[in-house]
C-alpha cells in the first residue's frame, strides 16, 4: 500500500510540482531527442553532456561520467536526502535503434518538435522521455530532501540497446552507488502493465559442412544448405517442445495479465512468455544456383521463458546437432531468464502511484524483449520494476509519444520515489 505517512496534502504538493515543470519537462525531452545518439555506434558523449549539464543545476546533485569504451560514455548521479536509508535507482539507456530509411519519415528525424499533443522523434519513446521524467524526478526531490531519507541514483547508459556490457553492466561492476535497494526502469513500455521479468537470451551460430559438386551431380555432393536447414527446423519445432516449469506465482502472474498487456503488445504475446522461441535472422550459403554448397551458416535468437534454464537449452541443441552430419554451432551471447518477486514493496509503491494519477488498475508481467533491467536482477539481486511510456512506431519512422502521458509518468516516477524513500 502507500506510504501511510505520505498524506494527501504531500501527494497533490508533488504532483503540482510536476505540473508546473511540464512546459519544462517537455523542454527537456525534445532537447535530447535532437541529439543523435543511435546504436551502433552508441555515441552518447553529448547526450551525457547535455544531461550533466540540467543535473549540475540541480543543489546537492553529485554527477560523475563512466567510460569503458570511447564514445560510450554513461552517466551516473546522485541526490542524498536529510538521513541515511534506502537507496532507490532509476536507470535507463541514452542510445536509440537507428534512424533506417529518413525518406519515409514526414519529419527530420532528430526534430523532437511537438505536434498534436505529440513529440517526434528517434527514441522519444526508448527512452528519451524517460529520461525526461527522471530528470524533474530528480529535481522536485532535490527540492524536498529534507523530507526524505536515503538516496536517489540516476544511471543512464550508452549502450543498451546493444546488450549494455559497456554500460549499466560496468556501472553495477564498477560504481558502488549505482546499485540500491530496488530499482524503477522507465524503459519503453506502458505505466498500465508492469514488468517484473524478462526471458534469457540465447545467440547462436550454426555451421553446415558439406561436399561441393555441379548442381547437376546431386548424387556427387552432399548439399550444405540442405543440413542447415534441417538443423534450423528441427530447432524450432523440438526446442518450442521443451516443458516449463515456472514458478506458480510467474504463471499466475502471466496468465492474469493477459488481456490487458495483450492490448498493447500484441495478441500471442502469452503464449510466447511460456515458451522457447526461435528466429534465424541471417542465412548464408552458395555461391551459385547450379553449384552443391560446401558451406552454409546461419544466425539465431533463442528466447527462454522463466521456467527452463540455459543449460538444458543448450543441452538440447547439442543433441539436435550432433544427430545431423557435418553441423556444428556455437553460443556467442547468453543469459538467463531472471524476475523480481512482485510481493516486494516497489510494485505496490508503482501500482498505487499508477492508479492516483491515471485512475487505472495496473497489471504484473514479464517481458518479451530484453532490457538493461536484468543486469541489476541478475548481477546485484536488486528488486526492479518496468514503468514507462507507451510507444508509437518504436524502431520505425516518425516514432513518438503522447506529451499527456509522459506528464503522467513524471508524476508517478516522482510519487514512487517519495513514497520509498520518504521518512
Amino acid at each position: 500500500m502507500v506510504n501511510k505517512n505520505m498524506n494527501e496534502d504531500v501527494k497533490n504538493n508533488l504532483v503540482e510540482k510536476v505540473s508546473k515543470n511540464k512546459e519544462q519537462l517537455v523542454d527537456l525531452c525534445s532537447r535530447l531527442v535532437q541529439i543523435p545518439s543511435e546504436s551502433p555506434e552508441s555515441d552518447t558523449r553529448e547526450i551525457a553532456a547535455e544531461i550533466a549539464d540540467v543535473l549540475e543545476k540541480i543543489d546537492g546533485v553529485e554527477v560523475s561520467f563512466h567510460t569503458l569504451e570511447d564514445p560510450i560514455t554513461n552517466i551516473v548521479a546522485r541526490v542524498k536526502g536529510s538521513a541515511p536509508g534506502k537507496r532507490l535507482i532509476l536507470n535507463g539507456h541514452l542510445d536509440t535503434y537507428p534512424v533506417g530509411d529518413e525518406s519515409l519519415w514526414t519529419a527530420e528525424p532528430f526534430s523532437g518538435h511537438e505536434k498534436d499533443g505529440r513529440i517526434y522523434g528517434r527514441g522519444v519513446s526508448d527512452m528519451k522521455g524517460g529520461i525526461a521524467s527522471y530528470l524533474v524526478t530528480f529535481m522536485i526531490m532535490a527540492e524536498m530532501k529534507d523530507s526524505w531519507s536515503g538516496e536517489l541514483v540516476l544511471t543512464l547508459a550508452g549502450d543498451e540497446e546493444t546488450m549494455g556490457v559497456k554500460g549499466t553492466k560496468y556501472l553495477l561492476d564498477t560504481v558502488p552507488h549505482a546499485t540500491g535497494d530496488a530499482m524503477i526502469s522507465g524503459d519503453v513500455g506502458t505505466a498500465k502493465v508492469l514488468r517484473f521479468g524478462e526471458k534469457g537470451l540465447m545467440w547462436i551460430e550454426l555451421n553446415a559442412i558439406g561436399k561441393a559438386s555441379h548442381g547437376a551431380h546431386v548424387h556427387k555432393g552432399e548439399n550444405a544448405i540442405d543440413r542447415l536447414v534441417e538443423g534450423i527446423d528441427r530447432l524450432n519445432k523440438e526446442l518450442g517442445s521443451l516443458k516449463v516449469h515456472a514458478p506458480k506465482e510467474v504463471t499466475q502472474a502471466i496468465e492474469a495479465s493477459s488481456e490487458v498487456s495483450e492490448e498493447y503488445s500484441g495478441k500471442g504475446e502469452t503464449d510466447v512468455l511460456q515458451q522457447v522461441t526461435v528466429n534465424f535472422g541471417v542465412i548464408e550459403g552458395g555461391v551459385s544456383p547450379n553449384l552443391i554448397p560446401a558451406k552454409a551458416s546461419a544466425k539465431g535468437d533463442i528466447r527462454v521463458p522463466i521456467g527452463v534454464e540455459i543449460e538444458e537449452v543448450d543441452q538440447k541443441i547439442k543433441e539436435i546437432v550432433d544427430s545431423i552430419e557435418g553441423l556444428s554451432y556455437n553460443i556467442f551471447r547468453q543469459y538467463e531468464p531472471n524476475w523480481s518477486d512482485i510481493n516486494h514493496e516497489i510494485f505496490s509503491y508503482t501500482a498505487d502511484n499508477v492508479k492516483y494519477i491515471t485512475g487505472e488498475e495496473t497489471v504484473n508481467t514479464v517481458r518479451v524483449g530484453a532490457s538493461d533491467a536484468r543486469h541489476y536482477r541478475i548481477s546485484k539481486n536488486v528488486p526492479t520494476v518496468n514503468c514507462g511510456l507507451n510507444p508509437y512506431n518504436l524502431g520505425g519512422p516518425n516514432e513518438y509519444i503522447e506529451i499527456e502521458k509522459l506528464i503522467d509518468l513524471a508524476k508517478i516516477h516522482t510519487l514512487i520515489a517519495f513514497d520509498y524513500l520518504s521518512k
